[in-house]
């Protein structure tokens, strides 16, 4: 007989089937702090909104910003690819839903990023006084990144549904060499995504200032559907957030992760830091705004790809300002306004005072934590069934 073994599954968890278990300690809301500093960005919450052209425009960023989060604005979408995206983005809003993928495969395809407008679009978040914290592709990496330095950029993404470090190309391919690109850069760099323990503390030891963890939970993405490929986010963040930890160990440098996807109202962002997060980026919600650039509908950016699209036009609808969607006050049930304020209360419920002191909270597995005892919430479609 043979040696041979079965494959064995792992059993991951995500966002809905886990819970926080409230400690020994409460403390006043007023002590609690959320303030966090990520890629050299002072921020008042760990918040940042999606590289969405449904969620970041530079308006929107300027006024995330200005409240104490960060849009974050993708160079590679329609802000810098049309002078005049508000009315691009307005075709993309009222197009028939059996034909927005065709559409926006010719409105990505069409225009090509313009340096003008990536320089420009920059310097329009800077006008508000905020942060301006700006992505592209690695195959676009160099190009951008330079321009985004020029332009007074805070900090750059390189962002791709999936990012490693061991990119295995054709003969005579150009492939960003992240180490060398960070020592490049006059600003600090960011890298997503990842989702596994080795993959990350490797992309770490390249010099990045923060990892984005997440692969395919979001709201308007179909990566899973697509191409089967996910981590379910409490399990992606618990197994990242070692890597964080040996990775200071070993260097001294604490490089902070960022929950990206699967994230809907401010429980999971609580649950998200709880798990060892250190801030979250968040689409759907932002998607929701009255200001939103998506007009109520939300996509992401793999949605219009030329030969495998992975994402939806999903309809998210609007539930307030982008203030009150923050900062409140709420005049929702489902955690889907003021959310800095609901995470300031989970914290002060916990009896953590800051965003670190929650990654010691305690978390258990809860498959009944969206069932039990809401009978009638979800019969009437209230509350966390609203619809």
């Amino acid at each position: 007989m043979g040696t041979a073994q079965p494959k064995q599954f792992i059993r991951a968890y995500g966002l809905d089937e886990i819970a926080l278990v409230p400690s020994a300690i409460t403390i006043d809301p007023d002590l609690v702090d959320t303030s966090v500093t990520i890629a050299g960005v002072s921020m008042k919450f760990p918040i940042f909104a999606s590289a969405m052209d449904s969620v970041v425009s530079p308006s929107t960023a300027g006024m995330i910003g200005q409240l104490g989060g960060v849009g974050v604005l993708n160079l590679e979408g329609v802000q810098t690819r049309y002078e005049n995206a508000d009315d691009v983005l307005e075709k993309i809003s009222s197009v028939d839903r059996a034909e927005y993928v065709q559409v926006m495969q010719g409105i990505y395809q069409n225009e090509s990023v313009k340096d003008e407008l990536v320089i420009a679009r920059i310097k329009e978040i800077k006008a508000f006084g905020a942060p301006a914290v700006v992505s592209s592709t690695p195959q676009s990496a160099r190009r951008l990144g330079r321009l985004a330095a020029e332009a007074g950029a805070d900090a750059f993404m390189v962002q791709s549904t999936v990012t490693s470090t061991k990119f295995r190309g054709k003969e005579g391919q150009s492939i960003l060499n992240l180490a060398d690109f960070c020592k490049e850069m006059p600003i600090p760099v960011m890298v997503g995504n990842s989702t596994t323990t080795d993959v990350t503390l490797d992309l770490m030891r390249t010099g990045v200032a923060a990892v984005f963890i997440g692969i395919g939970p979001g709201a308007a993405c179909t990566t899973r559907g697509v191409l089967g490929v996910g981590v379910p986010m409490a399990t992606s963040i618990v197994d990242t957030a070692l890597a964080r930890d040996i990775y200071l160990d070993e260097s001294g440098r604490y490089v902070p992760i960022i929950a990206d996807g699967g994230i809907v109202n401010s429980g999971d962002i609580c649950k998200a830091l709880a798990c060892g997060a250190d801030g979250v980026m968040i689409g759907s919600p932002f998607a929701k705004a009255t200001e939103a650039p998506g007009r109520g509908f939300h996509w992401g950016m793999a949605t219009p790809n030329a030969v495998l699209p992975r994402g939806a036009r999903i309809q998210v609808g609007t539930v307030g300002t982008l203030n009150e969607i923050l900062m409140g006050p709420s005049n929702t049930d489902d955690g889907s306004q003021n959310i800095v304020g609901a995470i300031r209360t989970c914290l002060a419920t916990l009896g953590a005072a800051s965003i670190k002191e929650m990654h010691s909270i305690e978390v258990v597995v809860a498959p009944s934590l969206l069932t039990e005892g809401k009978i009638y919430q979800r019969a009437q479609q209230l509350g966390m069934y609203k619809k």
